[in-house]
């Protein structure tokens, strides 16, 4: 539903939905990007850098020496990532997208250096600088009093203790840099989708009637995956998760015109607000030329209720209100979720998932980007050691080892992250900013007192962002086959080594902490 936004009702219903923006006297204000299916956006002036060649130290110089005939479904980050690294791993790859025409799409998205470090060995590092933003800083803040609750320090100190920095990027500037690096290596056609496929052949119909035979099948076909229906067997559908998101892109000469909000664009940071079952995340993206706002709140149907909280609107920080107010028009969007599956790879090991057809991760991580890109270069680095058709499904399930426990925990971390957030006003909450306040301040004044509540989840955090952004996909592949893989492929059959592997992993990957603390 689109329904005009004046400043009145931006202030009633506090996070509106997805805008777009057309506001006389400037120029593209604002684009719509929706979380599932984001519409195209106008063309904008794009990085001119050039890819820097890439290593030669990329899976270490080795190349498959049997070349499969590879079909990734869909072509977006995901697909478009698995597509390079398969073919940098000596395949034949093709890639079937459905639109007919790939356009820019998106808003922001944020870059950990778990990706960064990958995207970085590809080459792309001066296509990041050009066009992305380094956060200095995130700053979480209440959102009727604009008060600090937590400021962490990143840029630099991420790149001293992960080796790589965090970026803010548009998603189209990614999507571009990854077509841009994997169109010279791999066959790309669009206008073809796909309607069935037999993954014991296997083979894919595209609706024009034409059958694509392969040796391998990557579904990288999003949320709604069909490639996911013949992994779990029956038609699956994603299921509403009783939140909404939305997004909107400004260009920062707005906020610039605004004392209130000028710092918003003058300091890098990544600034949330959090309220009651909702939050506004915000950053700047595209060099600092346009700010990225995203909106979660609990969803409230049908659509046209508006939500009553004029009372609540009245105390909130006037440059909130101020930055709601340039948004001119709304539309709704649900966020959809799936189910861990338990397993990713079809039972004939032709046909394997990645990204959000398998593990679909909610925004409140910032992760799902990661978890893809993560996906394709395990993908790659495994398949580069291929000398053997019978190797194919071994392969897919060691690929499932490696990934599974990590994304399914990055997934249910999501979740769980979604109810810290959102904590309705009252005795958790204050007890929850209580916490982060002391986390901070024990931060900035180096205490070495007692063990504090600030000290655990400064503890906690440091552990968790260890575990997520240390993670190297390209050194766990190594790893497993160092462990694994020099014993359970010499030979290409399929050994029990790897199932046990398998097995233990997933079972691992069933467990996560559920202490609220640990979601600081």
């Amino acid at each position: 539903m689109v329904r005009p936004l004046n400043v009145d009702w931006a202030l009633v219903v506090v996070f509106p939905s997805v805008f777009v923006c057309q506001k006389p006297g400037f120029p593209r204000q604002g684009t719509v990007a929706p979380t599932d299916a984001p519409p195209k956006v106008a063309a904008v002036n794009f990085a001119t850098a050039p890819i820097e060649p890439l290593p030669s130290e990329m899976y270490q110089g080795r190349r498959a020496t049997h070349s499969l005939n590879i079909v990734v479904v869909g072509c977006g980050l995901g697909g478009l990532a698995a597509a390079f690294c398969l073919a940098m791993a000596g395949h034949k790859v093709t890639i079937l997208e459905s639109v007919a025409t790939i356009g820019e799409i998106g808003a922001g998205i944020f870059i950990s250096p778990n990706i960064s470090r990958l995207l970085i060995r590809w080459g792309l590092e001066k296509r990041l600088e050009e066009v992305a933003v380094k956060p200095e800083a995130m700053h979480l803040r209440r959102w009727c009093s604009g008060e600090t609750l937590s400021w962490i320090q990143w840029g630099n100190l991420m790149l001293k203790d992960y080796g790589t920095p965090p970026y803010h990027v548009h998603r189209a500037d990614l999507h571009r840099m990854l077509y841009d690096l994997a169109k010279p290596h791999v066959n790309i056609r669009t206008g073809c989708r796909v309607i069935s496929m037999d993954p014991s052949v296997p083979t894919l119909t595209l609706r024009s009637g034409e059958v694509v035979h392969a040796d391998l099948v990557i579904g990288a076909d999003g949320l709604k995956s069909i490639t996911r229906h013949y992994v779990v067997g029956r038609p699956d559908e994603p299921t509403p998760t009783g939140d909404a998101a939305y997004r909107a892109v400004l260009p920062t000469e707005m906020l610039l015109a605004d004392s209130d909000l000028r710092s918003l664009v003058e300091t890098a940071e990544m600034t949330m607000w959090l309220g009651p079952e909702r939050h506004i995340v915000a950053y700047n993206i595209r060099a600092k030329k346009e700010y990225n706002i995203v909106m979660c709140h609990t969803d409230r149907d049908p659509p046209e209720e508006l939500w009553r909280i004029e009372e609540s609107a009245e105390r909130m920080r006037a440059d909130i209100q101020k930055l709601l107010s340039l948004i001119p028009s709304s539309l709704k969007w649900k966020l959809m979720d799936r189910a861990p599956l338990e397993t990713w790879v079809h039972k004939d090991g032709k046909l394997a998932l990645l990204g959000d057809s398998c593990h679909p991760m909610l925004p409140y991580a910032a992760q799902g980007v990661a978890m893809a890109i993560e996906d394709a270069a395990v993908l790659g680095n495994l398949f580069s050691r291929l000398s053997s058709r019978a190797q194919i499904g071994p392969l897919l399930r060691a690929y499932e080892a490696i990934r599974y426990d990590r994304a399914t925990d990055t997934q249910r971390f999501s979740r769980l992250r979604k109810a810290f957030l959102h904590l309705p006003d009252g005795p958790e909450q204050e007890q929850r900013d209580r916490m982060m306040r002391a986390a901070m301040e024990d931060a900035h004044v180096g205490s070495t007192g007692p063990n504090t509540k600030g000290k655990t989840i400064q503890r906690n955090d440091k552990e968790k962002n260890s575990i997520q952004f240390r993670y190297n996909a390209d050194e766990e592949a190594e790893m497993w086959w160092r462990e694994h893989g020099v014993v359970s492929f010499g030979s290409g059959e399929v050994f029990p080594i790897v199932q046990y592997y398998l097995i233990n992993v997933t079972i691992e990957g069933l467990k996560i902490n559920q202490d609220m603390q640990c979601l600081l």
